[in-house]
């Protein structure tokens, strides 16, 4: 019988954070009632050794070159056989034991989308605070189409969604498709659920905090053509004034 969640982990050459990602996954209490799928980009470190030697423990393991972490990410959807799918990718982790049982009983309201808030950690898992106390904006009580024009304020780690309403990740964008995806997804204007307790531990520093600039020159792309040119030039000011008053407030 077809599981009701699908958990994909995209993992390539990050075994420190394959390994708190895996621990949060396979350790909670509800390990039975859902799916976990690894798709590995043929990576060249210690992730091979470990996903080699774990396979009992993965319900689907895919290790091969891959186009980049979107194309690793379509690869996961078009394996998940679950109805709601959820991304925890290698560094990120599951807030706590209980949370995957929680969120299953959740899925009794039978929602489009769930989310709920994020923990944010450093790369050696230290908790340094909630999305929610951290972002100047309000977190929001429930999504629609609108709810990224002024700023990303859930994490894609916390956005859990019906498979059969989630498209293709847009391999035109390398480091900010995950927005244009989330953003199209409520489009369709879900009906969504917000949890009332944490789902995720967002590990920052990854590809996007790297390449900050670059990253925040594609979000900027992705939310002019999802929004408009000139509403996403106002709203930015916006953004920009609202940032400044909390950062000294």
């Amino acid at each position: 019988m077809p599981k009701k969640l699908s958990i994909i982990t995209i993992n390539y050459n990050n075994y420190p954070g394959l390994l708190r990602t895996a621990q949060s996954v396979i350790e909670q209490t509800a390990r039975e009632q859902f799916e976990w799928l690894v798709i590995d980009g043929g990576s060249s470190d210690e992730s091979s050794d470990w996903l080699n030697e774990n396979k009992a423990k993965i319900d689907v393991l895919v290790a091969e070159k891959d186009q980049g972490i979107y194309d690793a990410m379509n690869k996961g959807m078009a394996l998940a056989t679950g109805k709601y799918i959820w991304f925890m990718n290698s560094g990120d982790a599951i807030f706590d034991l209980q949370t995957a049982e929680k969120l299953l009983n959740d899925f009794d309201s039978d929602a489009d989308v769930y989310f709920a808030d994020t923990m944010f950690i450093n790369p050696q898992g230290q908790e340094l605070g909630l999305i929610s106390k951290l972002k100047p904006q309000k977190f929001p009580k429930e999504l629609g189409p609108n709810s990224f024009r002024f700023g990303m304020n859930i994490c894609h780690q916390s956005f859990i969604v019906k498979g059969n309403l989630a498209p293709k990740y847009n391999m035109q964008y390398r480091l900010a498709s995950d927005i244009d995806w989330i953003i199209q997804i409520l489009k369709k204007k879900p009906l969504s659920h917000q949890c009332n307790f944490v789902l995720s531990r967002f590990e920052t520093g990854g590809s996007s905090y790297q390449h900050t600039k670059k990253a925040w020159r594609e979000r900027y792309q992705v939310l002019s053509n999802q929004y408009g040119i000139i509403p996403n030039f106002f709203s930015h000011i916006y953004i920009a004034i609202r940032r400044l008053l909390f950062k000294f407030s």
